[in-house]
């Protein structure tokens, strides 16, 4: 591994860690209607989330023009994930601001690549995963929310701007996280054959897994 992408990996999971326990901590609460998940929880969460995330996400990018938009997506995804995990939500206030903001710094990405059929590819990926989701909220809308249905937006976005491949592996990663959190939640008695567990976490881990091991 280069020094230079060793380094940005070391800082990144520091700055993760200090940016989950603090900012994205108080964000998550505010973006919480409850109090079902202790401060604590939520910090230490947050930080070790954010660093993590922020870590891989460095040591497989490297120092490039398309770092800071997958760090901001990773970010978010911290704190829709956690607000999934206490109230079966994903708050507006918090995924379309990060669907602005991450669109934004895709175009000073694609033009460090000349390749602007990218930022294209991002905005058909954005639609088309919508218009999935979409479909599947209304065929089961007691199993897919609209949360989850505005989320596939963000996703769509992200893992388009790195090709079908990863638009792709995201969206059945989704599926296969999703069956394999149900299973074990089932094995230990957390959730029912009726019940139902968030979505969101598994739609985010699938789109981590697709952006580390399929983006280029």
């Amino acid at each position: 591994m280069p020094l230079e992408t060793l380094t940005t990996a070391v800082v990144a999971f520091v700055v993760g860690g200090v940016l989950g326990w603090w900012p994205l901590a108080a964000w998550t609460r505010r973006s919480m209607t409850t109090e079902r998940m202790p401060q604590r929880t939520v910090r230490v969460a947050g930080a070790a989330i954010t660093a993590v995330t922020f870590a891989a996400l460095a040591w497989r990018f490297g120092p490039t023009w398309i770092l800071p938009a997958l760090l901001v997506f990773a970010a978010s995804a911290t704190v829709l994930a956690l607000v999934d995990l206490a109230e079966k939500r994903l708050p507006n206030a918090v995924t379309f601001p990060t669907l602005g903001v991450v669109a934004a710094l895709l175009v000073p990405a694609t033009w460090a690549t000349g390749d602007w059929m990218a930022l294209v590819w991002a905005v058909v990926g954005a639609a088309a995963m919508f218009a999935v989701y979409f479909l599947l909220a209304l065929i089961s809308p007691s199993s897919m929310g609209m949360g989850d249905v505005k989320l596939a937006l963000l996703l769509g976005l992200v893992l388009g701007w790195f090709g079908l491949s990863a638009w792709v592996i995201g969206l059945l990663a989704a599926f296969v996280v999703g069956g394999v959190v149900s299973i074990v939640a089932l094995a230990m008695r957390r959730v029912t054959l009726r019940g139902s567990i968030p979505f969101g976490p598994s739609m985010l881990a699938g789109a981590m897994l697709a952006l580390l091991f399929v983006g280029p």
